[in-house]
């Protein structure tokens, strides 16, 4: 296609095959007058005369015959494993013996959607929302997460080390599990969590109603709240604690992907933060937790926020670059 300074457009070539096709111009003197060769002049007035008008426009670059292109049955193969087994490039190339960056062509060439738009289990698109205001909708859910036993555990000293500092004193013996409870705003991805020490009702009743005023400080008014069916959403102390005007939803059953962003969050908190580096212990590692939850509302890029941090989005909370 012709970019929009180039001499001849499909209106500049029609003026020059016309000048040369029906006034008779000498090939020469419109190139010159069109400031091109005379070969490019020949050739439009040669189209032009084939063609009419509409030989004035860019013709396709694709070959008339392509004799190295994947052969139709082996195309049909990838797209049978793509959709059947739901794999992708680097595996369907292994199996089949081709290039992974051919598979890759000839799913694009079919549209096929990438696996991460798929649900695995069942092959369909994933329909992907964002609701339109900080607020409409917040995501909450709990990640159970095991203690590091004083000394560290077996990332940081190994298998054998990790066990032993496990099997030493009392505390050690069972050090137990942390609970991380979650409040992710759908919106603006701006995350409130709490280390607790269980999923009792009563403490998820609690860390709503602390996650409520932070967001509540933050100028965020909480319409809607999304968890799982956990036996703490459905009592009626976490009932009363979102009150009457927050409209309390639930997932489907064995359909996590419905609570999807706060899924992801706690993904990128074990990444991290929890398992980001060695630990010598569970205390070192929740004290690393405030900074690094700073660090995610208001300075780390978020990629569906276009690289820009959660805080963009919360025009009412102070001291988002400090």
């Amino acid at each position: 296609m012709s970019h929009a300074n180039a001499i001849l457009t499909p209106r500049g070539r029609l003026r020059l095959a016309r000048c040369v096709v029906e006034e008779g111009w000498p090939l020469r003197r419109a190139a010159e007058r069109f400031q091109v060769s005379v070969t490019t002049a020949s050739r439009w007035a040669a189209r032009y005369r084939d063609h009419g008008e509409h030989g004035m426009e860019d013709l396709s670059s694709r070959p008339v015959s392509s004799p190295q292109r994947t052969p139709v049955r082996r195309e049909r193969r990838i797209i049978a494993l793509r959709i059947n087994r739901r794999w992708g490039p680097a595996r369907i190339g292994f199996l089949l013996g081709i290039h992974p960056s051919t598979v890759h062509r000839v799913l694009s060439r079919f549209g096929l959607a990438r696996l991460t738009w798929l649900d695995r289990a069942t092959g369909r698109v994933i329909r992907r929302y964002e609701h339109q205001n900080p607020g409409d909708l917040v995501h909450v859910d709990i990640k159970k997460l095991g203690r590091i036993p004083d000394g560290g555990g077996h990332r940081s000293r190994g298998r054998a080390a990790g066990k032993r500092n496990k099997t030493g004193t009392a505390a050690n013996r069972r050090p137990g599990y942390a609970f991380l409870h979650n409040a992710v705003d759908d919106h603006s991805r701006l995350a409130y969590t709490e280390i607790l020490s269980d999923e009792k009702k009563e403490t998820a009743a609690g860390f709503w109603a602390r996650a409520h005023a932070y967001f509540e400080s933050c100028g965020i008014t909480v319409q809607r709240v999304l968890t799982d069916n956990g036996s703490c959403y459905r009592s009626h102390v976490f009932r009363d604690a979102l009150g009457p005007d927050i409209k309390h939803k639930r997932t489907r059953p064995y359909r996590p992907q419905t609570n999807g962003k706060v899924e992801r969050y706690n993904r990128t908190m074990l990444d991290e933060w929890a398992y980001a580096k060695p630990y010598a212990s569970e205390a070192e590692r929740v004290a690393a937790f405030a900074d690094w939850l700073h660090r995610y509302n208001h300075h780390r890029g978020h990629t569906s926020l276009k690289g820009q941090p959660p805080v963009t989005r919360v025009t009412n909370l102070s001291g988002q670059y400090s």
